[in-house]
């Protein structure tokens, strides 16, 4: 029903108001890629994307870092 109307409306519009109207629908389609984009990684991804992502970071991690020493996974270390 709406869209109906809306067509009719449409077609009784000049060129000049057609492109303003145009003008007006591409706006708002770059507001809104520019909140999706704002939206952090995590959030406007998939958590295939996310694991993906994850696993690219860890491979540039260095691999000859030196590890904790034993000490530091007993629980008895912690307390005196």
């Amino acid at each position: 029903m709406l869209r109906e109307k809306l067509k009719r409306e449409l077609d009784k519009l000049s060129e000049q108001q057609l492109k303003q109207i145009a003008d007006f629908i591409a706006f708002i389609e770059f507001k809104a890629e520019q909140i999706t984009l704002s939206a952090p990684f995590w959030q406007r991804v998939t958590p295939i994307e996310r694991a993906k992502e994850f696993r690219e970071w860890i491979s540039q991690l260095p691999k000859n870092s030196p590890s904790l020493p034993n000490e530091a996974f007993n629980r008895d270390s912690i307390y005196d």
